[in-house]
């Protein structure tokens, strides 16, 4: 057994600072969402984008006894970076909150507001899983550790949890508002040509409008029958009720975006070669479009490097799915007989990939 090696004081207390971190970080994403549930961006925002603590606090209706409660919270949100905070009076005894370009992300009249997404991800039923992942190591069974901690797998729990499934589709509805603009903006390349498109896993049509409005195409959502029914349809957006690994219904392109992640690997195969079936050939102009992470080992900087791991271990939780890397992206397309593909790495973390037949 090799000798224990003690640090000198100081890199001790630097490593029981750092073990502390990451053991409150918790606090971080909790307190965040008190503010979003107290609505701070938007009384911020509807005071003028600035606002001392005193109206904050009579905004909110705060008992006196805890304004300095709230002025400890606000204090941790500036250091997060949420908000900026300027001190004013003659010995700066008031200090001034205004919103950061992060934290008008959570504004309501913001259509791209991540509030729901925010909500859903920090909800009891999705945190309630964390306390049963070293169980779910130990185990044989092909479960995961949300089976584990409520009994069924995620997909059914949305039909039997009341409330779990709206706010599930909401929450993904803001992530599809929040990155429809920059794909109508950048990702033009991608639709031009093509006269239809299926949204597989489209929930409520968010993303399929705005491509179909954008540009000109017919487009269908395939989600499964309780998401899309009383769904408004037009004449350039179709909703089908149906489920992905039975069949995907024909057009130039299928659009999966946060889809495959969800699924295992021969899961996944198994989609893929439904969405094969229902498109052309490249030399027709047939495609699937995948707007999914590729995990990068590479990747500059600590926090887009963490923010890899972090959803990686977020799909291991909850589902039998993954984050994936190119080489194990290529693997699925070649075991479901696509051809070749293009990874187009034009939204941040998360990249637009095409696969051709």
């Amino acid at each position: 057994m090799g000798s224990l090696r003690v640090g000198s004081p100081q890199e001790l207390l630097r490593a029981q600072s750092h073990i502390w971190n990451h053991t409150f970080s918790f606090i971080n994403s909790m307190s965040l969402k008190c503010a979003v549930e107290l609505n701070i961006p938007d009384i911020i925002h509807n005071h003028g984008n600035s606002i001392t603590l005193s109206d904050l606090s009579n905004s909110l209706s705060i008992p006196r006894s805890k304004a300095p409660c709230l002025r400890r919270l606000m204090s941790l949100l500036v250091h997060s970076k949420f908000l900026s905070e300027e001190r004013i009076g003659v010995n700066n005894e008031e200090s001034v909150f205004s919103l950061t370009v992060v934290s008008q992300v959570f504004l309501t009249e913001n259509k791209s507001n991540a509030s729901p997404f925010l909500l859903l991800m920090l909800d009891q039923i999705l945190l309630r899983p964390w306390h049963f992942l070293s169980e779910w190591f130990k185990g044989d069974e092909p479960t995961t550790a949300f089976e584990i901690a409520h009994g069924v797998p995620v997909w059914d729990a949305m039909r039997k949890m009341v409330g779990f499934s709206d706010m599930f589709i909401e929450g993904m509805s803001s992530d599809a508002s929040f990155t429809t603009e920059i794909i109508v903006r950048d990702c033009g390349e991608v639709f031009r040509g093509l006269r239809s498109l299926v949204d597989v896993g489209g929930g409520t049509g968010t993303l399929a409008r705005a491509v179909a409005r954008e540009f000109g195409l017919k487009c269908a959502v395939l989600e499964l029958p309780y998401v899309v029914e009383g769904s408004e349809e037009s004449e350039e957006v179709k909703f089908v009720g149906g489920d992905m690994f039975d069949y995907v219904p024909t057009a130039d392109a299928v659009l999966l975006k946060w889809v495959l992640h969800d699924w295992s690997d021969e899961e996944c195969v198994q989609i893929l070669k439904n969405c094969k079936e229902a498109i052309p050939l490249k030399e027709e102009g047939g495609k699937v479009i995948i707007m999914e992470m590729v995990m990068d080992s590479s990747i500059v900087g600590h926090e887009l490097a963490q923010t890899q791991f972090l959803f990686d271990l977020h799909m291991m939780a909850h589902t039998t799915g993954k984050e994936r890397s190119e080489q194990m992206w290529q693997k699925i397309f070649m075991d479901a007989g696509f051809r070749g593909y293009k990874i187009l790495p034009i939204l941040g973390l998360r990249s637009v990939i095409e696969v051709y037949r």
